[in-house]
């Protein structure tokens, strides 16, 4: 008989311990076997869990504060003391940098959970209910996409104001449209599969039946979604600091950097642009590396393909 996905008690005789160690082995090899089959995601990887280690370690990596201002070190050219230079204000631009990965990713993976989670239960919800709810929440979704991710988060940031919590929200709100329809598109297909039929059946609960038997197998496009959007939520929060309605100006971003050094500085002091474009290019080439690779090894259509 159907069981609805009811659990059923373990019964391995294995201590906890050994289960955590076995865990963590299996994890090791489907690392190791993930960087063998596809080694420019496992590069990408590796520079965004050094990207991350560097904007946790910020406050002990950065030789100056970053908001120091040394007033007889303006305009200093890369050199020992400062590896990056400084900017008009005297600033170290190396400890601006690092505290601006702090910001940036922060900002990401924040909005990225928040944004990608709502879309995720939104396009399962819609998709199985059907009816005039899918049809009106459609309709709702088409609207939003109508509007480029940057111009919907200009006008959101436009009514709040200027902050990070702000930009957060805004960034939340570009993401949904975009995540719903993904998501809906995969449950569609899935909740006219035999088990989901043979669940309802027997009477199983709507919430269970997305919860157990349709959520694990969309799951990998959450995993996908997320890391691919995870570059695009970086780029837009840069360039709303670049364009000066994001993170509110003094506050280190590497958008605010690069507005800095393009708009005033870009002949005087070269170098002021070259530290956070070549970060914001590295990390989004790695994620994005990371993001694809991912595709390619969780997505069912693609597997016999790779």
């Amino acid at each position: 008989m159907f069981d609805c996905g009811i659990d059923t008690p373990s019964r391995g005789t294995r201590t906890g311990a050994k289960l955590a160690g076995s865990r963590v082995l299996s994890a090791a090899r489907q690392v190791i076997k993930f960087s063998k089959r596809k080694p420019l995601g496992a590069v990408g990887g590796a520079v965004l869990v050094i990207m991350i280690l560097i904007a946790i370690l910020a406050p002990v990596i950065s030789p100056h504060e970053p908001s120091k201002v040394h007033a007889d070190d303006r305009f200093q050219a890369p050199s020992w003391t400062y590896p990056f230079g400084t900017d008009n204000l005297g600033q170290d631009m190396m400890s601006r940098l690092f505290y601006g990965a702090r910001l940036s990713l922060t900002v990401g993976i924040i909005s990225v959970f928040f944004g990608i989670t709502a879309g995720f239960s939104l396009g399962i919800i819609t998709a199985y209910v059907g009816g005039a709810f899918d049809l009106v929440s459609q309709r709702v979704v088409d609207a939003m996409i109508a509007f480029p991710g940057i111009i919907l988060a200009m006008a959101l940031l436009a009514a709040l104001g200027a902050s990070v919590k702000n930009v957060i929200i805004a960034l939340v709100f570009v993401m949904i449209p975009p995540t719903v329809r993904a998501v809906r598109a995969e449950v569609l297909g899935i909740k006219e599969m035999d088990y989901v039929l043979s669940a309802r059946a027997v009477g199983c609960a709507p919430v269970r039946i997305m919860v157990r038997h349709i959520v694990p197998n969309v799951f990998a496009i959450y995993i996908i979604l997320a890391t691919i959007t995870l570059g695009f939520a970086i780029i837009i929060e840069a360039s709303l600091s670049f364009l000066g309605i994001g993170v509110q100006p003094g506050t280190p971003t590497w958008g605010g950097m690069l507005t800095n050094a393009v708009q005033q500085h870009i002949k005087t002091a070269p170098w002021m642009a070259l530290g956070p474009g070549i970060a914001l290019a590295i990390v989004v080439f790695s994620i994005n590396w990371l993001g694809d690779a991912l595709r390619d090894v969780l997505d069912p259509r693609l597997r016999g393909a790779n």
